[in-house]
């Protein structure tokens, strides 16, 4: 009799307690794919910033408002400062336009919540790929309509990679583009 329930446990059982484990994984990990890449992404920040207004309406120039992109690693955030080269003039009644003038006045950064972050064992320069041409939108989707930034594509190695491989495919608007570097240390340092 100890044999039949052994047999059970090992031919029934621990199959069926195997495949469901699996497919549980294998569920998960899709389902959750697009929260683990962030995409669709878009915190509520702590003031009401349309860049369908700034970059698209009033067709302000990234690089007005994201200083390092053509410098550094980073694109950086805007400073209040640079939110007040017009504030200080334009619009200053509205209640938005009121908190970013509290923080000015304060001398307080505007706690932005960052919407597009690649991960920290990964090195990224913004600067190699702006000044080689490549524009925001390849990388951060039509910002130029977006109310609420919001991520659009994911961030990962694959997505890199598949850029640097085939980068006619991605880049269309670049003539006599090259592939980009494919080796570990060019992003993993």
């Amino acid at each position: 009799m100890k044999n039949t329930v052994l047999d059970y446990a090992l031919k029934i059982r621990l199959p069926l307690t195997l495949f469901v484990i699996v497919i549980s994984f294998m569920l998960t990990f899709y389902i959750s794919r697009a929260e683990r890449d962030s995409v669709g992404y878009a915190p509520v920040q702590p003031i009401q910033f349309s860049h369908k207004l700034h970059a698209g309406t009033m067709s302000i120039d990234c690089q007005y408002c994201h200083t390092g992109v053509t410098k550094g690693r980073a694109a950086l955030v805007p400073s209040v400062n640079i939110c007040m080269n017009c504030h200080t003039i334009a619009r200053k009644d509205r209640p938005e336009i009121i908190k970013l003038t509290t923080y000015y006045k304060e001398g307080k950064p505007i706690p932005w919540k960052r919407v597009h972050k690649v991960p920290e064992y990964a090195y990224f320069n913004h600067s190699v790929h702006v000044n080689k041409g490549i524009q925001c939108e390849t990388c951060h989707g039509n910002v130029k309509a977006m109310d609420v930034i919001k991520q659009v594509k994911s961030f990962t190695m694959t997505a890199c990679l598949d850029c640097h491989r085939e980068p006619q495919k991605f880049l269309p608007y670049l003539t006599n583009v090259k592939k980009g570097p494919e080796n570990c240390f060019a992003c993993h340092r």
